[in-house]
């Protein structure tokens, strides 16, 4: 049988150190077995994260010319290197407890297909794997970026992100995930026509019911306030 799990759905943009903070303490509550799984979907204003295979060489943009664009960069404790994060850009971050002998490829693979299937419901198919690196591709450009953390390697951080509507143009500040010679994507340009976040957040959470096992509810308000970013 299904289990019960929350969907978190801010209706406006979160800022990256607000939603990072309440995603951490989500992952500590879930470690106590406080909380059910969750998933966090939402956007963000203009942010460029720093995951732990970062190098100086990935960042074209110096940090003046980065904040000068309205744009923040964050060094955080996810795998993989640099992305951007920003409207048109479906953000998702599972709070999932992988249990006590977790395979950290095969939830990685299963975020893959949660948003490969999702993206063919909406009539863009054909999206697949790369056989080196993470995320969700169209031949050699990335449409979804995923990096995730396995706090106390049991329970799930970050996540991945999808491009819908995305401005293309930030990607030109970074060497995307670290990956020179591969581009990246968004779904509207390769459907042709406008693919939202409102549309797509409904097809990724029914798509993550079915392969996580899980039946979305709204989380409970007294359960949505989150510490002070750092």
């Amino acid at each position: 049988m299904p289990r019960e799990g929350w969907l978190i759905r801010p209706g406006e943009p979160v800022p990256y150190g607000e939603a990072n903070a309440f995603m951490h303490d989500l992952a500590e509550r879930r470690l106590r077995e406080e909380v059910p799984d969750a998933l966090i979907l939402l956007e963000h204003p203009p942010v460029f994260t720093a995951g732990k295979r970062w190098k100086p060489e990935h960042l074209r943009w110096a940090g003046d010319a980065i904040e000068a664009a309205g744009a923040q960069l964050h060094f955080v404790d996810r795998g993989g290197s640099v992305t951007f994060h920003g409207p048109g850009q479906l953000v998702g971050y599972p709070i999932v407890d992988l249990g006590v002998r977790p395979d950290v490829a095969v939830y990685v693979r299963a975020l893959e297909e949660v948003v490969i299937l999702a993206s063919a419901d909406a009539g863009v198919g054909g999206l697949g794997r790369n056989p080196v690196n993470s995320g969700v591709w169209a031949g050699e450009r990335k449409v979804c970026a995923i990096g995730v953390r396995v706090m106390r390697m049991r329970v799930t951080l970050h996540g991945f992100a999808l491009n819908c509507t995305t401005d293309l143009g930030w990607y030109e500040a970074i060497v995307p995930c670290g990956l020179p010679d591969q581009g990246v994507t968004t779904l509207s340009a390769l459907a042709g026509r406008a693919i939202t976040v409102e549309e797509m957040a409904g097809r990724v959470a029914r798509r993550f019911e079915e392969t996580f096992g899980l039946v979305l509810r709204p989380a409970p308000s007294r359960h949505l306030a989150a510490p002070a970013p750092a």
